[in-house]
């Protein structure tokens, strides 16, 4: 397969920790949320790319095989957002909320 984040994908996201991960997914998707508002498909959909493929770097992770329910269950909301019919009837603010928390903490442990 290959990698959009070639030097994460070969062992460098598993050094992060679970809040450094959900940290740099938020900003990928705040990234694709962002490029949707103005109308830039393509750019948004890169950006979703780019934070779908950190979901599933996160889901392959060892380390939280007892949190796979919080993240498969995040990706789940984020995809529904972007491409389903929303059902879960999430917002911008909702999504960029979820992650701001995990931006803070990450930011705050520096």
């Amino acid at each position: 397969m290959a990698y959009l984040h070639k030097k994460l994908a070969s062992g460098r996201w598993h050094e992060f920790t679970l809040i450094e991960q959900m940290a740099n997914i938020g900003a990928e998707i705040s990234r694709a949320i962002s490029w949707k508002v103005k109308g830039d498909t393509l750019r948004s959909l890169c950006a979703m790319e780019r934070g779908l493929e950190l979901f599933d770097l996160t889901i392959a992770d060892k380390r939280w095989k007892r949190r796979l329910k919080e993240i498969t269950r995040t990706r789940e909301v984020v995809c529904d957002y972007f491409y389903g019919d929303n059902i879960f009837e999430s917002t911008q603010e909702s999504i960029d909320k979820y992650f701001l928390h995990f931006a803070l903490a990450a930011r705050n442990k520096k």
